[in-house]
């Protein structure tokens, strides 16, 4: 490459649970820089799991942990052109990459959803996706299905 690789820029921690982890998904979740709404949205969508929440002790940010953990891949499919076929061969995707889509995923399935507020159907998509259900985690089964029927394919990695 003639450039030099982009800088990562450093996250500042949130204010209430002081988490970076929880910064970056109010980050991916922020539309047009409106980022206080952004936090506004994701902690009411925790109180809603706080109130919500059957047969489990844990607090609601454990719970949001744990369901980013359930809708986390562990491989993908990409496309390789070899020859004149184009194959789909499946990758084991970086650590970074891999919290960058879930997040991605559970915030699009939580807007796809029918509800009030965005706050309540992120909260309904946080406590499907703990319960292993939901779009989110739907996604990430069949992104694992395609990888495992793809499988002939590994030796085409680059």
């Amino acid at each position: 490459m003639r450039k030099a690789s982009a800088k990562k820029r450093e996250i500042v921690p949130d204010s209430k649970f002081n988490d970076k982890l929880v910064t970056q998904f109010v980050n991916n979740l922020m539309l047009s820089g409106k980022k206080t709404i952004s936090f506004e949205i994701f902690y009411g969508a925790l109180d809603f799991v706080e109130k919500r929440k059957k047969d489990t002790e844990e607090s609601a940010l454990n719970i949001w942990k744990k369901a980013l953990e359930n809708v986390t891949p562990h491989v993908e499919v990409k496309s390789r052109r070899v020859g004149g076929a184009t194959f789909q061969v499946p990758m084991e995707i970086r650590s970074d990459r891999k919290v960058a889509v879930s997040m991605k995923s559970l915030i699009t399935y939580a807007r796809s959803r029918k509800g009030k507020s965005m706050s309540e159907k992120l909260a309904s998509e946080i406590l499907d996706a703990f319960k292993e259900e939901g779009g989110a985690f739907k996604k990430k089964e069949d992104m694992h299905r395609m990888a495992e029927a793809n499988k002939a394919f590994a030796h085409f990695r680059f």
